[in-house]
């Protein structure tokens, strides 16, 4: 694959970071400021608070925000929910699963992982049993939208399991958060990870944590298990001390507060359609042009699609072909074979679509021919 720079006003089909509202770039205009000023401590402050609201959080609920991305949240997350006494259970379906497993493994978390297969749904039948069978397991961990396939998995259902076992459910939300049904409350979540840059429409650089205040002072109660990604430390700073425990990325979250203003106005619900219409004309057209998807569409989440690739069209010359015109997908993992991702995150209208469908056809006739 080329390295083929991207027009000034690329159009991004790739899963994060997406193309943004042109006020949630201007925030980033905001003056040099001293992080540990009042004005950053509001600035916290209200962040926090948008990001539990985002998440459906009541007054006993709070963000906790780190500068990195989704995958920050989720290292400082995993590695700090589980107490030396307890365990958590991976449910594993994707790339995005495994990499939960990873980090537990890298922190020594006790952990066990109950693996399905990628594109495989869930069993919840099985998920029961382990936890029925394993008493030693205090919390659940599973990936909301499984964007290395596109698939969509059952929140709610595994929230019931798990609040019935009275065991703790921990959801990497990072590719749904902002565009598909999630309610910390309703879907009993005790920990929600999101980021900045994907369905929130921000930019990159910032993730977050929306946990009961409760079980963050919980956290206290055992020696952590990292220094930077410490959760506990994180909490203290921002909810008691009203200060960053370290340097944030000023800009970056006056960028994703002004993006958590214009999701909560446009309400996830209605984002949510928004996304399901343009996936819904990707797809069509898409499988008009011979991109079959993997999964069938009941499965998918609003804003991901995975393809199978025509046998005369490979990946880099289609990715190249496509960003000389303006378009920038993205590649799946090696294990998925032959495939494209083709997202439809933040702020894309029905005229990107066609026309990043227009210079499709275009690029797989002209490579099919040429094969």
């Amino acid at each position: 694959m080329n390295h083929t720079p991207a027009p000034v006003s690329a159009t991004l089909l790739n899963p994060g970071p997406v193309n943004v509202d042109p006020a949630v770039r201007e925030a980033l205009a905001y003056p040099d400021v001293c992080h540990r000023e009042p004005e950053v401590a509001e600035l916290m402050d209200n962040a926090r608070a948008k990001a539990a609201a985002i998440c459906g959080g009541g007054e006993q609920h709070t963000g906790v925000l780190l500068t990195g991305s989704g995958t920050a949240a989720l290292e400082a997350t995993f590695a700090s929910i589980v107490p030396p006494q307890g365990k958590i259970l991976i449910l594993d379906n994707g790339h995005y699963g495994e990499r939960l497993h990873e980090i537990v493994s890298a922190h020594s978390v006790p952990a066990t992982r109950l693996e399905f297969g990628w594109s495989e749904r869930f069993d919840l039948r099985e998920i029961d049993r382990r936890l029925a069978g394993d008493r030693a397991i205090t919390h659940v961990g599973m990936v909301h939208h499984e964007t290395s396939t596109g698939m969509l998995n059952p929140l709610s259902e595994v929230g019931t399991l798990v609040a019935r076992h009275g065991r703790s459910l921990a959801v990497d939300a990072i590719s749904s958060l902002g565009s598909e049904e999630l309610d910390v409350c309703k879907h009993q979540i005790d920990w929600c990870v999101g980021t900045a840059n994907k369905c929130l429409e921000g930019l990159p650089g910032v993730s977050f944590v929306c946990a009961p205040r409760l079980r963050l002072r919980e956290l206290g109660r055992w020696r952590p298990r990292g220094f930077y990604l410490d959760l506990h430390r994180h909490f203290v700073a921002q909810d008691v001390d009203r200060a960053p425990a370290f340097t944030p990325a000023v800009q970056i979250l006056y960028a994703f507060d002004r993006a958590l203003d214009l999701a909560l106005e446009e309400t996830v619900e209605r984002r949510g359609e928004r996304y399901a219409a343009r996936a819904t004309e990707l797809r069509e057209g898409l499988e008009r042009l011979g991109f079959r998807p993997i999964l069938a569409r009941a499965e998918m989440a609003n804003s991901v699609t995975v393809c199978e690739l025509p046998a005369e069209v490979s990946y880099p010359d289609l990715h190249d072909a496509l960003k000389q015109r303006g378009f920038v997908i993205y590649a799946t993992q090696r294990r998925l074979g032959p495939t494209v991702r083709i997202a439809n995150m933040g702020q894309l209208g029905a005229d990107d679509v066609s026309g990043f469908l227009a210079a499709l056809t275009e690029v797989a006739g002209r490579l099919r021919a040429a094969a």
